[in-house]
Protein backbone atom coordinates (compact mmCIF):
# COMPACT_ATOMS: atom_id res chain seq x y z
CA UNK A 1 0.00 0.00 0.00
CA UNK A 2 1.41 3.77 -0.39
CA UNK A 3 3.35 5.05 2.16
CA UNK A 4 1.76 6.60 4.68
CA UNK A 5 -2.16 5.01 4.26
CA UNK A 6 -0.94 1.62 5.92
CA UNK A 7 -3.36 0.92 9.32
CA UNK A 8 -5.37 3.63 8.54
CA UNK A 9 -7.20 1.98 5.10
CA UNK A 10 -9.25 -0.83 5.15
CA UNK A 11 -11.86 -2.55 3.22
CA UNK A 12 -14.78 -4.84 4.53
CA UNK A 13 -17.46 -7.34 2.41
CA UNK A 14 -21.20 -7.72 3.21
CA UNK A 15 -23.50 -10.20 1.08
CA UNK A 16 -26.95 -9.10 1.08
CA UNK A 17 -29.79 -11.16 -0.04
CA UNK A 18 -32.30 -8.11 -1.06
CA UNK A 19 -32.75 -7.52 -4.94
CA UNK A 20 -30.98 -4.22 -5.67
CA UNK A 21 -32.71 -1.18 -7.23
CA UNK A 22 -30.72 1.09 -8.34
CA UNK A 23 -32.71 4.00 -8.20
CA UNK A 24 -33.88 3.44 -4.46
CA UNK A 25 -30.05 3.91 -3.46
CA UNK A 26 -31.02 5.88 -0.37
CA UNK A 27 -32.82 3.29 1.15
CA UNK A 28 -30.45 0.49 0.37
CA UNK A 29 -27.68 2.39 1.92
CA UNK A 30 -29.94 2.91 5.19
CA UNK A 31 -30.98 -0.22 5.36
CA UNK A 32 -27.19 -1.30 5.17
CA UNK A 33 -26.12 1.24 7.86
CA UNK A 34 -29.20 -0.29 10.17
CA UNK A 35 -28.16 -4.13 9.78
CA UNK A 36 -27.10 -5.50 13.12
CA UNK A 37 -24.11 -7.01 11.83
CA UNK A 38 -22.79 -3.68 9.50
CA UNK A 39 -23.03 -2.03 13.05
CA UNK A 40 -21.27 -4.54 15.21
CA UNK A 41 -18.54 -5.43 12.96
CA UNK A 42 -18.26 -2.14 10.39
CA UNK A 43 -15.01 -0.07 12.21
CA UNK A 44 -14.50 3.98 12.28
CA UNK A 45 -10.99 5.85 13.73
CA UNK A 46 -12.33 7.01 17.47
CA UNK A 47 -11.19 10.76 18.63
CA UNK A 48 -8.46 8.71 20.41
CA UNK A 49 -6.90 7.47 16.55
CA UNK A 50 -8.07 3.65 17.68
CA UNK A 51 -10.70 1.82 15.40
CA UNK A 52 -13.79 1.25 17.09
CA UNK A 53 -17.37 -0.98 16.27
CA UNK A 54 -19.36 1.79 14.38
CA UNK A 55 -22.57 0.20 16.85
CA UNK A 56 -24.71 3.57 16.93
CA UNK A 57 -27.66 5.07 15.14
CA UNK A 58 -27.40 6.24 11.22
CA UNK A 59 -30.38 8.55 10.61
CA UNK A 60 -29.33 9.89 7.71
CA UNK A 61 -26.49 9.63 4.81
CA UNK A 62 -24.92 11.86 2.02
CA UNK A 63 -24.26 9.79 -1.16
CA UNK A 64 -22.32 11.26 -4.27
CA UNK A 65 -22.50 8.49 -6.84
CA UNK A 66 -19.09 7.78 -9.13
CA UNK A 67 -18.93 6.61 -12.29
CA UNK A 68 -17.05 3.46 -13.55
CA UNK A 69 -16.16 4.28 -17.46
CA UNK A 70 -12.20 3.82 -17.42
CA UNK A 71 -11.03 0.63 -18.12
CA UNK A 72 -7.26 1.42 -18.92
CA UNK A 73 -4.46 3.09 -17.11
CA UNK A 74 -4.34 5.24 -20.79
CA UNK A 75 -6.44 7.68 -19.11
CA UNK A 76 -3.45 8.94 -17.30
CA UNK A 77 -1.62 9.55 -20.23
CA UNK A 78 -2.29 12.76 -20.17
CA UNK A 79 0.51 13.11 -17.22
CA UNK A 80 3.20 11.88 -19.17
CA UNK A 81 1.74 14.39 -22.11
CA UNK A 82 1.63 17.67 -19.86
CA UNK A 83 4.98 16.87 -19.01
CA UNK A 84 3.64 16.74 -15.29
CA UNK A 85 5.50 13.26 -15.13
CA UNK A 86 9.28 12.44 -17.34
CA UNK A 87 8.17 10.39 -20.66
CA UNK A 88 11.16 8.31 -20.25
CA UNK A 89 11.92 7.37 -16.56
CA UNK A 90 8.84 8.06 -15.13
CA UNK A 91 10.09 10.84 -12.70
CA UNK A 92 7.12 13.40 -11.12
CA UNK A 93 8.55 16.60 -12.04
CA UNK A 94 9.32 19.11 -9.06
CA UNK A 95 7.79 22.66 -8.28
CA UNK A 96 8.14 25.09 -5.18
CA UNK A 97 6.84 23.78 -2.42
CA UNK A 98 3.18 25.21 -1.39
CA UNK A 99 0.68 24.51 0.65
CA UNK A 100 -3.30 23.83 -0.42
CA UNK A 101 -6.05 22.75 2.40
CA UNK A 102 -4.14 20.09 4.44
CA UNK A 103 -1.74 19.07 1.52
CA UNK A 104 1.75 19.71 0.94
CA UNK A 105 2.47 20.67 -3.35
CA UNK A 106 6.11 20.27 -4.26
CA UNK A 107 5.80 18.50 -7.18
CA UNK A 108 3.30 19.24 -10.42
CA UNK A 109 1.28 15.74 -10.13
CA UNK A 110 0.01 17.11 -6.81
CA UNK A 111 -0.56 20.35 -8.35
CA UNK A 112 -2.46 19.17 -10.82
CA UNK A 113 -4.56 17.08 -8.78
CA UNK A 114 -5.56 19.64 -6.10
CA UNK A 115 -4.66 23.46 -7.26
CA UNK A 116 -7.60 24.49 -9.47
CA UNK A 117 -5.25 27.83 -9.65
CA UNK A 118 -3.12 26.52 -11.89
CA UNK A 119 -3.43 25.36 -15.92
CA UNK A 120 -2.11 21.63 -15.12
CA UNK A 121 -5.43 21.26 -13.22
CA UNK A 122 -7.42 21.53 -15.97
CA UNK A 123 -5.89 18.24 -18.03
CA UNK A 124 -8.49 16.29 -15.83
CA UNK A 125 -12.01 17.67 -16.68
CA UNK A 126 -14.86 17.93 -14.00
CA UNK A 127 -16.14 14.73 -15.49
CA UNK A 128 -12.88 13.07 -15.54
CA UNK A 129 -12.89 13.91 -11.72
CA UNK A 130 -16.43 12.48 -11.05
CA UNK A 131 -14.46 8.68 -12.06
CA UNK A 132 -13.86 5.99 -9.24
CA UNK A 133 -10.78 5.54 -10.33
CA UNK A 134 -9.73 8.89 -10.48
CA UNK A 135 -10.51 9.31 -6.85
CA UNK A 136 -8.25 6.16 -6.01
CA UNK A 137 -5.42 7.33 -7.57
CA UNK A 138 -5.78 10.76 -6.35
CA UNK A 139 -6.10 8.95 -2.64
CA UNK A 140 -3.04 7.32 -2.66
CA UNK A 141 -1.19 10.08 -4.15
CA UNK A 142 -2.17 12.43 -1.42
CA UNK A 143 -1.30 9.84 1.05
CA UNK A 144 -1.32 10.00 4.43
CA UNK A 145 -0.69 12.62 7.63
CA UNK A 146 3.28 11.42 6.80
CA UNK A 147 3.69 12.76 3.53
CA UNK A 148 6.48 10.25 2.10
CA UNK A 149 5.73 11.02 -1.65
CA UNK A 150 7.20 9.21 -4.49
CA UNK A 151 9.65 10.13 -6.72
CA UNK A 152 7.87 8.37 -10.08
CA UNK A 153 4.34 7.63 -10.81
CA UNK A 154 4.37 3.96 -11.88
CA UNK A 155 4.10 2.87 -7.99
CA UNK A 156 0.86 5.09 -7.77
CA UNK A 157 -0.72 3.55 -10.95
CA UNK A 158 0.27 0.36 -9.56
CA UNK A 159 -1.86 0.23 -6.60
CA UNK A 160 -4.68 2.36 -8.47
CA UNK A 161 -5.08 -0.43 -11.38
CA UNK A 162 -4.68 -3.09 -8.26
CA UNK A 163 -7.67 -2.18 -6.12
CA UNK A 164 -9.42 -0.90 -8.76
CA UNK A 165 -9.86 -4.45 -10.54
CA UNK A 166 -9.89 -5.70 -6.80
CA UNK A 167 -13.20 -3.64 -5.56
CA UNK A 168 -15.08 -3.94 -9.21
CA UNK A 169 -17.26 -6.29 -11.60
CA UNK A 170 -16.95 -6.54 -14.94
CA UNK A 171 -18.96 -8.34 -17.91
CA UNK A 172 -18.65 -9.03 -21.09
CA UNK A 173 -21.58 -8.49 -24.18
CA UNK A 174 -22.06 -11.87 -25.56
CA UNK A 175 -23.16 -9.78 -28.69
CA UNK A 176 -20.32 -6.82 -29.01
CA UNK A 177 -17.83 -8.88 -26.89
CA UNK A 178 -17.25 -5.11 -25.08
CA UNK A 179 -16.43 -5.20 -21.23
CA UNK A 180 -18.28 -2.76 -18.46
CA UNK A 181 -18.21 -2.30 -15.31
CA UNK A 182 -21.26 -3.58 -13.04
CA UNK A 183 -20.67 -2.34 -9.92
CA UNK A 184 -22.39 0.87 -8.99
CA UNK A 185 -19.71 3.06 -6.76
CA UNK A 186 -20.86 5.72 -4.20
CA UNK A 187 -18.98 8.28 -1.86
CA UNK A 188 -21.02 8.06 1.33
CA UNK A 189 -20.96 9.56 4.76
CA UNK A 190 -23.30 8.63 7.50
CA UNK A 191 -25.16 11.34 9.26
CA UNK A 192 -26.36 11.29 13.47
CA UNK A 193 -29.69 12.30 14.83
CA UNK A 194 -28.32 16.03 15.14
CA UNK A 195 -26.91 16.03 10.81
CA UNK A 196 -23.80 15.83 11.50
CA UNK A 197 -20.81 13.43 9.95
CA UNK A 198 -19.41 10.66 12.54
CA UNK A 199 -18.52 8.15 9.49
CA UNK A 200 -16.00 7.18 8.05
CA UNK A 201 -14.83 9.93 10.89
CA UNK A 202 -16.49 13.46 11.94
CA UNK A 203 -13.53 15.55 10.13
CA UNK A 204 -13.62 17.09 6.99
CA UNK A 205 -10.21 15.96 5.51
CA UNK A 206 -10.31 15.13 1.61
CA UNK A 207 -8.25 11.95 2.93
CA UNK A 208 -11.28 10.89 5.67
CA UNK A 209 -13.48 9.24 2.67
CA UNK A 210 -15.65 5.62 2.39
CA UNK A 211 -16.73 4.15 -0.61
CA UNK A 212 -19.49 2.17 -1.19
CA UNK A 213 -18.92 -0.95 -4.10
CA UNK A 214 -21.84 -2.80 -4.81
CA UNK A 215 -21.93 -6.33 -7.28
CA UNK A 216 -25.99 -6.47 -8.66
CA UNK A 217 -24.89 -9.81 -9.73
CA UNK A 218 -22.89 -11.89 -6.88
CA UNK A 219 -25.08 -9.74 -4.04
CA UNK A 220 -22.06 -8.21 -2.35
CA UNK A 221 -21.04 -4.77 -1.12
CA UNK A 222 -17.35 -3.23 -0.15
CA UNK A 223 -16.92 -0.86 2.16
CA UNK A 224 -13.23 0.78 1.18
CA UNK A 225 -12.76 3.53 4.17
CA UNK A 226 -9.58 5.13 5.53
CA UNK A 227 -9.34 8.08 8.08
CA UNK A 228 -6.45 10.94 7.89
CA UNK A 229 -5.73 12.14 10.96
CA UNK A 230 -4.52 15.42 9.17
CA UNK A 231 -1.25 17.00 8.39
CA UNK A 232 1.93 16.70 10.41
CA UNK A 233 2.74 20.22 9.51
CA UNK A 234 -0.03 21.21 11.62
CA UNK A 235 1.48 19.62 14.81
Amino acid sequence: MVRGMRGKIRANMYIFDQPFQEYNIRKFILDFFQDPNVLSTLKMFSKAGEWQILNQAVHDVRIEQLQTNVLSLEFFDRLFNNQIVRQQSGHIKKCIEEYKDEFIVDDELRKALVMDEFETYDIFSDNDRKEFIFHLFKHFCLGGQVCQYEDEVQPYLDVTKSVYKDLISVQKDAETQTIHVVSPVFKIEALNDKGKKFYPSRTAFEQDFAYMIIDPIKRHVIILSNFYEGPSFFE
